[in-house]
């Protein structure tokens, strides 16, 4: 039991520190995540979401610490009730997902490692066992350090997290895990190589045969029978190959320019996924930035999931020298965590991606 007890307490507190570390990178991103649970559909706790930022960061701080403090063996008790209630939070959460098909990932290693609903729930599983493992053989776990020693390393922890989530918040992630990274290529990151696999389908037949119904399930083929067809229902049963860049199109009164845009040399995008809950006081420097990048020959556009009325108005009152587009809201909360947020592009390769607060250290060659 000591050894298994000593086991567990590495494994858990190592696994927890790097699952809430790679999420306190990306902080924005796990709110993101957080308000797809609070939506109608999933849990339905719609008053929630304005909070979704805040819980975000106090939930992957709390995440970080409760590993180191497993590790040192600080607040023994404290950790231990933590990390169980915590892991049988998460545990219901992921069967809830995985059982009713309500959030396809759930974000427990950002977008560093995808996880499917049912892999996610085995893995909290596993934790749960572990976790369960610790507390009965609480009596095993012995403080490393002496008292002094674990609290500067407990303090040390929290202010490193509370700092880190704070640079991140005002600029960008520091490691960027996403398919939109600076060097990533969007039309490469689009394509589908020829031998992927396929999605595989299954269809359930409804028919009235002689006032009866009856049902015959195939993987497409419409069935030969005799009787009169009432309706059909159709379920994946196999995921096929998804490209890393996927529903991404630059539209503009239902035109798609997208090939044409990724054709240019000299791209600048101001990206703003709602217009309704951008930093205005950002648009400023967006128009000093975007004029400066329009002297040195490039093209620029803006992105955005708002209606026609928002991106006039932000047009007209900054007196911007450009055109909004329109893209998927999901898609622009994937390519920038900055509301607004600039990217450049040559022949549709990212070179350079700032937050509203770091456009100033933009270069245009």
């Amino acid at each position: 039991m000591k050894h298994l007890v000593g086991f567990s307490r590495v494994f858990v507190g190592v696994l927890f520190i790097i699952s809430g570390f790679i999420k306190l990178n990306d902080p924005v991103g796990f709110s993101f995540k957080l308000e797809e649970y609070f939506s109608q559909g999933v849990l339905d706790l719609p008053f929630l979401m304005p909070y979704a930022l805040a819980i975000s960061i106090f939930v992957v701080i709390f995440e970080v610490v409760l590993g180191v403090f497993l590790l040192i063996g600080y607040l023994k008790n404290f950790t231990i009730w933590s990390l169980l209630l915590m892991i049988l939070f998460f545990t219901f959460l992921t069967f809830y997902s995985a059982y009713f098909n309500k959030v396809t990932d759930c974000g427990c290693f950002g977008d560093a490692i995808k996880l499917t609903p049912w892999e996610s729930f085995t893995k909290d599983v596993v934790l749960l066992v572990l976790i369960l493992v610790l507390y009965f053989g609480r009596r095993y776990i012995k403080a490393l350090f002496d008292p002094r020693i674990r609290q500067i390393i407990a303090i040390a922890a929290v202010v490193v997290c509370v700092l880190y989530g704070n640079y991140v918040l005002n600029h960008l992630p520091v490691v960027d895990f996403r398919p939109y990274k600076v060097g990533a290529n969007i039309e490469e990151g689009m394509q589908v190589p020829e031998n992927a696999p396929k999605a595989v389908f299954e269809y359930a037949w409804k028919f009235d045969v002689n006032g009866e119904e009856k049902v015959l399930v195939t993987n497409g083929d419409y069935p030969d029978i005799d009787g009169d067809f009432i309706g059909v229902e159709t379920k994946e049963i196999q995921k096929g190959y998804e490209p890393p860049i996927h529903d991404f199109t630059i539209e503009q009164q239902g035109e798609d320019f997208t090939a044409a845009l990724m054709m240019e040399e000299k791209l600048l995008i101001v990206v703003a996924y709602d217009l309704a809950k951008s930093d205005y006081e950002a648009f400023a420097e967006v128009k000093k930035v975007t004029d400066k990048a329009g002297k040195q020959g490039y093209k620029i556009i803006g992105m955005s999931a708002s209606n026609e009325e928002w991106t006039n108005r932000i047009i007209e009152k900054y007196k911007l020298g450009f055109e909004f587009y329109f893209t998927d809201e999901t898609t622009l909360k994937t390519i920038v965590r900055s509301n607004p947020g600039i990217l450049t592009l040559e022949y549709g390769v990212i070179t350079q991606k700032a937050h509203y607060k770091d456009m100033k250290d933009l270069e245009f060659n």
